[in-house]
């Protein structure tokens, strides 16, 4: 690969985020930064299919019910098949990345016994799907909203779609396999940032106001780190890219469309640098505290993070961040790296739900409800479905609770990824990333499950959105359980 200045190199980008919005600067030649090692050997096999319905479906990520009028781009699920053999046989994993807020655990095995149907050859436990967490995409949660009006896809459908649109790409996928190469990059871009506003008082609020007098800061802090790999065949050709950042894709939650959000843009501007045949795999990091917009300067000097301006902008900053990355801070790619995959299921304790806590329910049911029963649509339904939730889990969580969740830990020569089901705290995130052995490592959230919040014991006295029990499976104990047992795997791959 042809190397650049750095100076030019940021002017290119600088030029690019200025005066086209959706267009990079010229594509650079494409070929890794060394020529692929020989070996056993890697193979890379990519597939994506669109998960966006023909017609309308209640879209996720509001209390309220929205139903999509059109689609501004597509959710696609982005699916990565990687095998090596090796001494102790093949090792194997299939990624699948998607466009959602979430896949539930009984659909995620749904998509497992399809492909176990189809691959023979496969083992259908390293198969893990992980989501973006838009707002702006389909639901498959049953009871979330009313029931939808004729016309609408019910969740039940969409799920039944999603299962088998998921099993497509990952079949796809493996099927596509070839030789191929892998090297890795780091790059920085100021998407993800603390969402949560802290106050003289000792109380917190989620998108608070910080310019209120007693405003004291941010509850915690941000990690604008990109953590990038890139595939390539053999014949030295860029074939995908997998992106890991700490930031939801929440730029246009609120609206009445289908969207990727930042990952559909992000997804257009790669192609048009890299070529259009590249596949673009989105990985969230520990992110649960974490948004689009800055508290701080509140919108100021930059556009809205609540608009299609705002999605462009954020999907430039990705870009760039990939874009100097790749020309100036990538390693050798590596056609027989190292390649592991462990899975197996831990258990954690569960966050149990307090006598004040059970009391605090069924005031805020007999508040809502005062005025007689609410809307369907409302979000004060979704405060009763809430809180009677809470009431259910109260009655039979018993003296110790838990929650079972799938972990992945795959080492890819000298990087490492690691799954979770929540919407992790970034400060959980950092840990695991400081005290890994790999050189990189990359973190899914969201995967295999939805866990909801996973907050850190620093954040329960503000009781923020987020870190109360009706946003949370597990609690603190849970999550450092978690950092220990993820950490504990990854470096075992090492010190081997």
């Amino acid at each position: 690969m042809g190397r650049t200045s750095r100076s030019a190199i940021a002017g290119g980008m600088l030029g690019a985020a200025a005066h086209t919005p959706t267009v990079l600067a010229q594509a650079p030649e494409q070929a890794p930064p060394a020529a692929a090692q020989p070996g056993a050997g890697l193979l890379v096999g990519w597939s994506t299919v669109s998960i966006t319905p023909d017609k309308p479906v209640q879209l996720h990520g509001q209390f309220h019910e929205r139903v999509s009028e059109r689609v501004l781009d597509p959710c696609l699920a982005t699916a990565l098949a990687l095998e090596r053999s090796g001494e102790n046989g093949a090792e194997q994993a299939i990624m699948v990345s998607c466009d959602l807020v979430n896949v539930q655990r009984g659909v995620a095995e749904d998509v497992r016994k399809r492909v176990a149907q189809e691959l023979p050859d496969f083992d259908a436990r390293k198969l893990f799907i992980n989501c973006t967490h838009t707002h702006t995409g389909p639901t498959m949660t049953v009871g979330l909203y009313k029931d939808p009006d004729p016309g609408v896809m019910s969740p039940q459908e969409y799920a039944e779609f999603f299962a088998q649109k998921g099993a497509q790409a990952a079949v796809a996928a493996w099927k596509a396999r070839r030789a191929g190469a892998v090297s890795r990059a780091a790059g920085h871009a100021a998407v993800g940032f603390n969402r949560v506003a802290k106050y003289k008082d000792g109380s917190s609020q989620m998108y608070g106001k910080s310019d209120r007098p007693d405003f004291q800061g941010l509850e915690g802090g941000d990690d604008h780190g990109v953590e990038i790999l890139f595939f390539w065949d053999e014949t030295k050709k860029m074939t995908g890219t997998v992106i890991n950042l700490a930031c939801p894709s929440q730029v246009v939650e609120g609206q009445r469309f289908v969207s990727a959000d930042f990952w559909g843009p992000v997804r257009e501007q790669l192609k048009s640098l890299l070529g259009e045949d590249l596949y673009v795999y989105a990985m969230v990091s520990a992110a649960g505290d974490q948004s689009p917009r800055d508290l701080v300067r509140r919108g100021r000097n930059e556009p809205s993070m609540r608009d299609t301006a705002g999605q462009q902008e954020m999907a430039r900053r990705i870009v760039n961040a990939v874009r100097y990355a790749y020309d100036t801070n990538q390693t050798e790619a590596v056609s027989d790296p190292e390649f592991r995959h462990h899975t197996e299921e831990l258990v954690l304790p569960a966050r149990k739900v307090t006598d004040e806590e059970a009391a605090m329910a069924c005031s805020e049911i007999a508040r809502v409800s005062q005025s007689g029963p609410p809307a369907p649509a409302s979000s004060e339904a979704g405060v009763i479905t809430r809180m009677n939730d809470l009431l259910e889990r109260y009655a039979t969580q018993g003296e110790a609770p838990v929650y079972s969740m799938d972990l992945h830990v795959i080492r890819l020569g000298d990087a490492a990824i690691a799954t979770n089901p929540f919407e992790l705290y970034l400060e959980y995130g950092n840990e695991i990333k400081a005290r890994s052995l790999a050189q990189q490592t990359f973190l899914a959230q969201l995967t295999g499950d939805r866990g909801k919040y996973l907050p850190t014991r620093a954040a329960l006295p503000g009781k923020a959105y987020g870190s109360r029990v009706t946003e949370n499976t597990v609690g603190p104990e849970g999550g450092e359980r978690l950092v220990e047992r993820t950490v504990e795997v990854i470096n075992s791959m090492w010190e081997a």
